[in-house]
């Protein structure tokens, strides 16, 4: 069984940051990545679907020790999938890779200080092992999307897709499209499919707060074509996580402004009328993620009369397209369901304390990416309210502080341990219907530090960076297997 200091599960933006902070930070450790799709990239890899883009800027979306040097901010697909190979490939990541290893399972053995990684690999399961696991595989089923049980969906003649298996060869060209949602994907889709569709449509049950942002940031150009580029991109990254703080903290602690604030701002690009019918959310700013629209594209594709919006919920879909609650209808060649993914904890892999089924749902999040009880595992899990990355690097520093620790100190397992009474609560604090759907399946947080989860940047910087390695963690070092030859085997003395 080959052994490494670390695994490294997933090979996306997560995957791969964590390969640059364990050469840089820990470079006397051994670690391999193991990941269950044929190609790097996570996320920007799997999907495919029309606009694919960014929903925030790639100043705080790309690595801190990489510069994002292209003049988009808001950046579509290809182009990050591009940016997160470049730097696999720059510094040697991408050898440390094994490519259609999906792990099903790890079991931790006291006794060696170890896990037991299980992947299934050309349909055949292979144990690796390793002092600590790193989970970096994202938060939803790369397998599943969300797709709502439709009524009479079997009748429609036309085709229904859900974005996240977008068919390589459709043509959508003078087609009559349905896009049903109002998130992140719906609105990036709408204008795209417009370009080249019929009509396009953006059904959806209730509106989404959506704001207009520049694909370009101004400050950034100017400041790379004056700054040598890390100079640059590291003050563009600032300003834009302190523009963000300031925008989330405000919309929490005054609510109405914020709102009348975003209203008005979508004043400058649409009517009234269709901004109180369509685009007033019953709920307040940053319940729920804020969709972004980078240069107005969706309010132009509206303005031009090649998208709509209808309002409305779905009765039943018949051989032509979709009957609404209203009596209204939708006919479609084409309806898309942007009906949101499957949330799914640690890509559902089975794991195991000393033989002891866990259950991580049961366990409190430890600062945000371990788990009570689990020794020498970590996940990375981004922000809800700012670009993932930013939280992934946090994590990633912190797991090398404390793989760091436990070398200095000589010793091999470091578990978190609630030393003190804290009171349970969602691990998300959003009220997104993909979070509300899996919540439960969730580990829980709690009510102080360090079992607190945080969605702030600033907050995290200073908890993980420069704070103690040793709050509410129990560092040890487990007695090594005593084991005596018999018969030629290896067996427990």
């Amino acid at each position: 069984m080959e052994h490494v200091d670390v695994i490294v599960v997933g090979a996306g933006l997560s995957g791969i940051g964590a390969g640059w902070h364990l050469q840089h930070k820990c470079p006397d450790r051994s670690y391999l990545i193991l990941e269950g799709r044929k190609a790097i990239g996570g996320t920007w890899d799997l999907f495919r679907y029309p606009g694919i883009r960014s929903d925030s800027d790639m100043y705080t979306l790309g690595y801190s020790f990489e510069p994002w040097t292209n003049p988009k901010a808001i950046a579509d697909g290809p182009s990050i999938k591009a940016y997160v190979e470049g730097v696999a490939t720059r510094y040697g990541i991408d050898r440390q890779i094994r490519f259609d290893h999906h792990v099903i399972a790890a079991r931790w053995e006291s006794t060696a200080a170890r896990w037991v990684v299980t992947a299934r690999h050309d349909g055949r399961e292979i144990d690796y092992s390793c002092n600590f696991l790193f989970m970096c595989s994202g938060y939803y089923n790369y397998a599943k999307g969300h797709m709502p049980d439709f009524p009479g969906a079997a009748d429609f003649a036309g085709q229904l897709i859900h974005p996240q298996f977008w068919p390589e060869d459709l043509d959508y060209s003078g087609k009559r499209i349905v896009v049903i949602g109002s998130g992140a994907t719906a609105v990036t889709l709408v204008p795209e499919l417009a370009k080249q569709a019929a009509r396009v449509t953006m059904l959806q049950r209730s509106p989404t707060y959506v704001v207009s942002r520049p694909s370009e940031d101004a400050v950034a150009n100017r400041l790379r074509a004056l700054l040598p580029a890390r100079v640059a991109y590291g003050l563009t990254r600032w300003k834009n996580v302190l523009f963000g703080l300031y925008f989330f903290n405000a919309a929490r602690k005054h609510p109405e402004k914020a709102k009348e604030r975003v209203l008005t701002m979508l004043a400058e690009h649409l009517p009234g009328d269709m901004i109180a019918a369509h685009f007033t959310p019953r709920y307040n700013v940053w319940d729920q993620r804020v969709c972004l629209v980078p240069d107005a594209d969706m309010f132009a594709a509206i303005k031009a009369g090649r998208a709509e919006v209808v309002t409305d919920k779905i009765e039943r879909f018949d051989e032509q397209g979709i009957v609404l609650q209203s009596g209204a209808r939708l006919d479609a060649d084409i309806v898309v369901a942007a009906t949101g993914l499957e949330l799914q904890l640690l890509s559902d892999v089975a794991f195991s304390v000393d033989g002891r089924a866990v259950n991580l749902a049961d366990c409190f999040s430890y600062k945000g990416m371990m788990y009570s009880d689990v020794p020498n595992l970590a996940s990375s899990f981004g922000y809800t309210n700012a670009s993932w990355t930013l939280k992934a690097d946090l994590t990633c520093g912190y797991v090398c502080r404390l793989l760091n620790t436990l070398k200095k100190r000589g010793l091999r397992q470091a578990t978190p341990r609630i030393a003190h009474d804290v009171e349970a609560q969602p691990f998300l604090d959003f009220t997104s219907g993909y979070v509300t759907r899996a919540v439960e399946r969730f580990p829980k947080r709690g009510n102080r530090a360090p079992w607190r989860v945080h969605q702030n940047y600033a907050k995290d910087l200073m908890a993980l960076r420069f704070g103690s390695v040793d709050d509410e963690m129990e560092f040890s070092n487990p007695a090594p297997r005593v084991e005596a030859v018999r018969g030629g085997e290896r067996v427990p003395a």
